[in-house]
């Protein structure tokens, strides 16, 4: 297989862009989870999952997903923090989304957690919604909360202190939300114990 090039992908890649995936699984629902995705200086885009997940064992079992774009986040703590499970792999909410083949590149194990790396190749793309993009600090806030509540209680992190960053992206929320993210602030607090 050849490496892709950015264009590819329905949006510019850089650094960790965080996204949504749905992956087939076995009772033939899609699985809808978070996905990191890492766009690699020689064109490769990849993603890394953590333990023995629902993405990782329908990537190795089916060989893709589709990749998708949302500005939602309420969508986006569903998919981060509980299980969510849809009838069809494209949310209502994707303002962009591209059917992947995934390839197994490296794995390892770091503090205990076995890790494989994929490297994504979309086959098939498509744009939505186009916006036009906006920074709030408090939708910063909410998906940085994800990240440290998926690392509690994984070896190697320290439950103390990733409580402390959830707890200072609560105040960024209380102090900056708008309607939507203190709406995905109250369902990250129904989903997770901190």
């Amino acid at each position: 297989m050849t490496d892709v090039s950015p264009a590819d992908w329905p949006v510019e890649l850089s650094g960790v862009t965080e996204s949504i995936v749905t992956t087939l699984g076995p009772n033939d629902r899609w699985n809808v989870a978070a996905l990191g995705l890492s766009a690699a200086g020689d064109g490769r885009v990849t993603a890394r999952t953590w333990g023995r997940t629902r993405t990782r064992r329908n990537f190795d079992e089916r060989g893709g997903g589709y990749v998708q774009f949302t500005r939602d986040l309420v969508d986006f703590v569903e998919a981060a923090c509980s299980i969510r499970e849809e009838e069809t792999p494209v949310l209502d909410s994707a303002d962009a989304w591209s059917r992947v083949t995934v390839e197994e590149s490296d794995a390892g194990t770091t503090d205990g957690t076995r890790w494989v790396e994929w490297t994504l190749r979309p086959v098939e793309s498509s744009v939505e919604r186009r916006a036009v993009p906006t920074t709030n600090r408090a939708r910063c806030a909410v998906v940085e909360a994800t990240v440290a509540a998926s690392r509690l209680g994984a070896p190697g992190y320290d439950d103390e202190a990733l409580r402390s960053r959830i707890a200072y992206f609560e105040s960024v929320v209380d102090s900056c939300a708008g309607e939507r993210e203190r709406s995905a602030w109250e369902r990250f607090e129904e989903l997770v114990e901190f």
